[in-house]
């Protein structure tokens, strides 16, 4: 097994999960989570995730490729929620196989004309394009709660776009600490029949079992994760200092967060790829 293209994993039919790497523990977790399963995974940086580390891609791409490279299972490097062109620009000399380009803030036309370009970059360097159009909660300006994707407006975007996968607002949140959010099947349904290429859940976090087994049966198939992973992390964190005022090296409480996280990924991946 080894580091694969993100397009070997994302089949229609079949649900994959995509994980929110910020530390190099959350790369080890998602690795680990992924061959006590068994199973592929997806492992993301978000642009979020390369501020946080001063703007900088390359260490933690490097960091978490290498992870990558040594599991046992397939593994792919994905860019998460990408504003920045120039961003995406680096993608390709940092080991990426696929990017989420996300000029959902723009209105519709402008959002069609950064895609296309987008995608046209993508293509020319090898990369897989994913897109979003109906912007998903959970975000501040256009990410407003509530909003939905219509199919057809879905069906035009990614015709005009030539994007490879588009993330839906079916319901869902971001950064969701409670797992409560009411996904509407009937669009799903919609989406699936009217859009050709995979559909992605982004804010899965806030997604209870049966809504997501649910969701990936009904034609879901990339679902991406992330604020799960840092509730599991955190919690052991507090447990480990809690239970011991003492405690200064980091390795001691950094291990077990690491491993909450792994059990995490291995819910999840278990979730949706054994759900067809």
């Amino acid at each position: 097994m080894a580091l694969v293209p993100t397009s070997h994993l994302v089949k229609p039919g079949r649900g994959i999960g995509a994980f929110n790497v910020i530390t190099l523990e959350h790369a080890e977790a998602i690795v680990a989570g992924a061959e006590a399963t068994g199973l592929p995974v997806i492992l993301q940086i978000s642009e979020n995730a390369v501020k946080f580390h001063g703007g900088r891609l390359g260490p933690l791409a490097v960091a978490t490729a290498a992870v990558a490279r040594l599991s046992t299972m397939d593994c792919a490097l994905h860019l998460d929620h990408v504003e920045s062109v120039e961003l995406l620009y680096q993608a390709p000399e940092h080991g990426f196989s696929s990017v989420m380009f996300d000029a959902s803030r723009l209105d519709y036309a402008a959002n069609v004309a950064a895609t296309r370009s987008a995608a046209e970059f993508a293509h020319r360097h090898g990369l897989w394009l994913e897109s979003e159009l109906g912007e998903v909660g959970g975000k501040d300006g256009a990410h407003a709660p509530g909003a939905r994707t219509d199919p057809a407006e879905a069906a035009a975007y990614v015709a005009a776009t030539g994007v490879d996968a588009l993330a839906v607002a079916v319901g869902s949140s971001h950064a969701m600490t409670s797992r409560d959010a009411a996904l509407d099947h009937e669009l799903i349904a919609a989406l699936r029949e009217a859009v050709a290429v995979p559909l992605v859940l982004h804010g899965s976090s806030g997604v209870n079992d049966d809504e997501l087994r649910r969701a990936v049966a009904g034609g879901l198939v990339k679902v991406n994760v992330g604020t799960a992973l840092n509730l599991a992390f955190t919690g052991r964190v507090r447990e480990s200092l809690d239970a011991d005022a003492r405690l200064v090296d980091p390795r001691r409480y950094l291990a077990p967060a690491r491993e909450a996280m792994a059990e995490t990924v291995a819910h999840f991946l278990n979730l949706v790829t054994r759900t067809l």
